[in-house]
């Protein structure tokens, strides 16, 4: 077998574009895939604790700044325990890694580069960047809120999946390419059981219309490697159904997700998308600070699947048509503690025994 084959292989996408990885003994090579474009050549010294990455190009230059994020995301990948990495590399003019908080320079020392901040910089993993939106507020149906930015449109997250060999993207939906994956989907026993939301073509366009017309809610497509597997909601906590029953913040999001193609379904695609979903909703607005969702309470293993992912499990309330559990995820762990790398067991001790059994989140993963 080769050196070639034996490479370790990892994609990166800042900004939009799609950046190959190979690391080949201590060389890690970073080439365009979407142009011909030159690439770069870094070192990576496998040290104990705190990785080196080093810069191999021109000492008068600089490398491209979406090498640099490339690099970094494939080093802390490769050595995902490290909560920081040294970094010897000039910084692209401007520095505004330093600027952002990303790159730390240390006196007598190489700067560094801490885990649980590169994974807050939203132009390693979102096409289009959003700055925040100005606060200004507005009364909906007797709820005050901030005025919400338009929703976007097309690929709004992509991220590499190392234990998938896959690329998870987040696409806003597009009802007339969309509709009849949807529709198939909501006709599926398993996610109708949760959902409820059976019924023909027209049923289906409508309900998707609907979604794209309220200011408070976006629809999401998931796709592994641009394969359509699953459909999320994100919403704005504060204008939602859930607002009443905890403190909910300005700019507090929830989520609800359906695995529409049962390939796609088991815990090794759930340790992707779930905190692929989590990572999406915390980067698009850097002033939210806690996700929360609200599964049946009598769901126990889909609750302890997101215990996995870091929801604390708070406490069981009524909807009119469910008796939920509030899981709630804040922003200081999930990226202190990495949440997006996949744990064996929760994090959080479970409610109640279930009362019945119901399809764990593992097999259907549906949270209506």
């Amino acid at each position: 077998m080769t050196a070639h084959d034996t490479a370790w292989r990892f994609h990166a996408h800042p900004e939009g574009r799609v950046l190959d990885v190979r690391l080949e003994g201590t060389a890690l090579k970073v080439t365009p895939l979407d142009g011909d474009r030159h690439g770069s050549t870094w070192a990576l010294r496998e040290q104990p604790g705190t990785p080196r990455l080093e810069w191999l190009g021109a000492c008068a230059g600089e490398p491209d700044e979406a090498h640099l994020l490339a690099a970094i995301e494939a080093t802390f990948q490769r050595h995902p325990a490290a909560r920081q990495l040294a970094l010897q590399s000039p910084l692209p003019t401007g520095t505004r890694l330093v600027d952002a908080g990303i790159v730390t320079p240390v006196e007598g020392a190489l700067p560094t580069v801490a885990r649980e901040a590169f994974w807050q910089w939203q132009r390693a993993w979102l096409p289009q960047p959003r700055e925040p939106f100005a606060q200004r507020f507005v009364v909906t149906q007797g709820k005050r809120h901030p005025l919400r930015p338009a929703k976007p449109q097309g690929t709004v997250y992509r991220r590499h999946i190392p234990w998938l060999g896959k690329t998870l993207t987040l696409d806003t939906i597009d009802i007339e390419r969309d509709l009849p994956a949807f529709h198939r989907w909501m006709n599926d026993p398993v996610v109708a059981h949760f959902w409820e939301e059976e019924g023909d073509l027209a049923r289906h366009r409508q309900y998707l219309e609907g979604i794209a017309a309220d200011p408070r809610v976006t629809g999401l497509v998931g796709r592994f490697d641009g394969e359509p597997f699953g459909y999320f909601e994100a919403y704005w906590a504060k204008e939602d159904r859930i607002a009443p029953f905890y403190d909910a913040a300005d700019h507090d999001r929830g989520w609800h997700a359906l695995v529409g193609e049962a390939r796609f379904r088991g815990k090794p695609f759930l340790t992707a998308w779930m905190p692929s979903v989590s990572h999406y909703l915390f980067l698009d607005d850097p002033r939210t600070q806690r996700l929360v969702i609200e599964p049946r309470a009598d769901n126990e293993k889909m609750i302890r699947s997101l215990g996995r992912c870091g929801y604390a499990h708070v406490k069981e309330f009524d909807f009119p048509h469910k008796r939920a559990l509030l899981g709630v995820l804040w922003r200081e762990r999930f990226f202190g503690e990495a949440l997006w790398i996949p744990r064996a067991d929760p994090t959080a001790a479970s409610p109640a025994p279930a009362r019945r059994h119901e399809p764990s989140l593992e097999d259907i993963h549906a949270n209506p």
